[in-house]
């Protein structure tokens, strides 16, 4: 078993509340000034920036996993995470299908940049990013599971977006294996308040917006990941988080 510190929320400059310094690559080389070992790119209901941040995260020695923050139907936020690159990219497909059109107005919530491996900007997305989709709380933990993924609420121990400030409870159904934290210290506290939670994986993670909220080696998993390979990290990453 080895420990690998993490961090699973994470908005690069296509989010529209997401600096302009969030690129790939300065997010990886973040992780690296953070002694990281696995990030996870998680932009507001797109995975279009994963490709180029899977290349700078790899060329940095930090394992990448491809991801979303989904907004529900009901204004709930949910971390949407991919073993594989290509599963997040259809994923988002599926997302951008169902996406409620709203114009962006970048004077207000900023821009939403596209960028390739190098840093350099090859498109963004004109219509706001972060607003609600059709899809809604209670379709989404199977509908990720379709497309090879794992989803669980985001921030719960928070009132924006949070799945217990909007339902009230940390619901039985639909079936969530683990939630998110954005501070530990409130783990006691939500597992007391929700029993629900105390079998579950509990992950802590910075929803960073700019380059110093990324976490730095404070969350970690203990893995058994012999070989030592991206990808059998991703598969006892996601293990972990299924709580097998």
């Amino acid at each position: 078993m080895k420990d690998y510190y993490y961090d699973l929320h994470i908005h690069s400059c296509l989010s529209p509340c997401g600096d302009n310094d969030m690129t790939p690559n300065n997010i990886a080389g973040m992780g690296v000034v953070a002694k990281l070992d696995i990030m996870a790119l998680t932009d507001h209901n797109t995975c279009l920036n994963c490709p180029a941040f899977f290349k700078a995260a790899e060329n940095n020695g930090i394992v990448p996993v491809a991801g979303m923050e989904l907004t529900t139907a009901e204004d709930i936020h949910l971390v949407c995470l991919f073993e594989r690159l290509d599963d997040a990219m259809k994923f988002g497909e599926e997302v951008n299908s169902r996406r409620i059109l709203i114009k962006n107005r970048t004077d207000v919530f900023g821009e939403q940049l596209i960028m390739d491996e190098n840093d350099e900007i090859i498109g963004g997305d004109e219509h706001l990013l972060s607003n609600a989709t059709q899809i809604t709380v209670d379709e989404a933990p199977e509908l990720v599971k379709s497309f090879g993924g794992i989803c669980y609420p985001a921030h719960i121990d928070r009132e924006a977006n949070g799945i217990v400030a909007t339902l009230g409870v940390f619901p039985d159904e639909p079936y969530f294996p683990c939630a998110e934290l954005h501070d530990s210290e409130k783990t006691d506290e939500y597992v007391s308040r929700f029993p629900i939670l105390a079998d579950k994986p509990l992950v802590v993670s910075s929803d960073a917006h700019y380059l110093w909220d990324i976490s730095g080696r404070l969350n970690r998993f203990s893995l058994d990941c012999e070989p030592e390979t991206p990808e059998n990290i991703r598969k006892k990453l996601f293990e972990r988080l299924n709580g097998l």
